[in-house]
């Protein structure tokens, strides 16, 4: 059952479709994915960046980092880290941290140190160490001196729990150099819930929006399959049924379209029309031939009959030229039979002037004088079979001419020309074509048949299409038939 429903073209196509857009669907939305974490990630890192762009540039205008206003650890955890790793200040309500400088979530009091110490004579207005205008005994210790801010910040990914509830952040370390503390690195996240959030809307929409289109396309092109290749079940039926009951004359339906199904349909009543002519031209011929072998054969036994009853009535010269008009016959239907069969004419080289003037050699005396004007022209095929067509000719002007026959051999450009007329009753213009046909005799011919049965003419033609040629007949200029034999030049040798 599997064999055959994958052995089917609208199974297999509705499959390829249906991999073809899984695929397809597959590499986009792995794209969609990748572009959206992408984005929000981005969109995450630099939210991250300027929380911690905010807080360095308080550090660096002199807010002390236990003075520093710090935003709500559940969205934007912050930590101030100084060179020794200790953290300074911290969100509220940080209790865990992963992927900054430190895992402390509680600030420590770092060591201050006052250049301006006890001393009374000390400067209010004097300048610190790092050159920043500072205040002396009971100055603010608060203040710090101006810092500078590193151009870009560093980015990490990691983790804060703030209310015992964890997230994922994407986390920006941005330095402040020359404070009063030292070399500090202020560490901010954003979370990244909103692109998880996302992701995972788009990946749960993607599962369930896959699966029903790939089954949408698979049921369209199921449909559309079934619909298309409806015309071809059709054809497939009708050719079943044509073989069964062997009714060559039915023919398959035809579409109304102008597709690849509708030339298909064309193309096999084509073929049944040539295959139903092939089978009728082979029935006549058996009818033909038949008919054409009983005459022969029932003369000859009724001569044998009646010469073994009274021998000195037997005809032998009847009975000779029976066996010879049979004999003429069957050596006919056998070349036929293999000019049917696709027998191939050879590549002999043949001169017909030659050709011919054997051929005449070979009459018997008494018949209608021949006229020769032969010229030497080379043919490339089979010497036997242009022999029978030159012979048939001949046979066929000398049965029909009144008192001559003229043979030419000549070459016309690329043809090799044999022109054989008579002064005959010529061929009706309507009938010209006819007398091509297998066991097609004339009116005419019949009343003055000596025993012809009517292949000479088809086995004419059949061979010099063979060879490449052509065999047509006109009237000539004595008033009877030309037939005119045309056959390609042999190549050079």
């Amino acid at each position: 059952m599997r064999r055959r429903l994958f052995g089917s073209v609208r199974a297999r196509a509705t499959l390829g479709a249906t991999l073809v857009v899984a695929v397809a669907l597959l590499a986009a939305g792995a794209s969609v994915l990748l572009a959206l974490r992408s984005n929000l990630t981005d969109q995450a890192s630099s939210e991250a960046e300027s929380s911690a762009r905010k807080v360095a540039v308080s550090i660096a205008t002199g807010t002390a980092p236990a003075a520093l206003e710090l935003p709500d650890g559940d969205d934007t955890p912050v930590q101030v880290v100084d060179g020794d790793g200790r953290l300074l200040a911290a969100s509220e309500d940080l209790e865990r941290i992963s992927g900054t400088g430190s895992s402390a979530v509680r600030p420590v009091t770092p060591p201050v140190d006052d250049d301006g110490g006890d001393d009374d004579g000390g400067d209010d207005g004097g300048s610190d160490r790092h050159g920043g205008k500072g205040k002396g005994k009971g100055g603010d210790d608060d203040s710090y001196a101006y810092g500078e801010i590193a151009d870009d910040a560093e980015g990490g990914k990691g983790s804060a729990t703030v209310d015992g509830e964890t997230r994922d952040h994407r986390f920006a370390a941005l330095e402040v150099k020359n404070t009063r503390q030292g070399d500090l690195t202020v560490y901010a996240g954003a979370s990244l819930s909103a692109e998880q959030s996302a992701v995972g809307t788009a990946l749960t929409v993607m599962l369930t929006g896959f699966p029903v289109l790939l089954g949408v396309v698979g049921a369209v092109t199921w449909l559309v399959t079934r619909r298309a290749l409806r015309p071809v079940e059709g054809i497939r039926s009708e050719m079943s049924a044509i073989t069964a009951s062997q009714d060559l004359a039915r023919r398959v339906p035809e579409p109304a379209t102008h597709d690849e199904v509708a030339r298909l349909a064309r193309t096999t009543n084509e073929t049944l029309a040539a295959l139903e002519t092939s089978v009728e031209r082979q029935r006549r011929f058996v009818a033909d031939a038949s008919h054409e072998l009983r005459s022969p054969i029932a003369s000859l036994r009724t001569q044998l009959e009646v010469g073994a009853a009274h021998p000195e009535l037997l005809d032998v010269e009847g009975a000779v030229a029976d066996t010879v008009r049979l004999q003429e016959l069957a050596a006919g239907l056998l070349l036929l039979a293999r000019l049917d069969a696709g027998e191939r004419p050879g590549e002999a080289r043949v001169d017909l002037a030659t050709l011919s003037g054997e051929e005449l050699s070979q009459r018997p005396a008494g018949r209608v004088a021949v006229r020769t004007h032969l010229r030497p022209v080379e043919v490339a095929g089979s010497r036997s079979q242009l022999a029978r067509v030159i012979g048939n000719l001949l046979d066929n002007a000398q049965r029909h001419a009144r008192s001559r026959v003229d043979i030419a051999v000549r070459a016309e450009g690329p043809w090799a020309v044999v022109e054989v007329g008579d002064d005959g009753g010529g061929v009706p213009e309507a009938e010209r074509e006819r007398i091509f046909e297998r066991f097609v005799r004339l009116d005419d011919a019949r009343a003055r048949d000596d025993g012809g049965a009517g292949l000479g003419l088809a086995i004419a033609r059949d061979v010099a299409v063979r060879h490449g040629g052509a065999l047509t007949v006109r009237s000539s200029p004595a008033g009877g038939a030309l037939f005119e034999l045309r056959l390609p030049v042999a190549p050079a040798a």
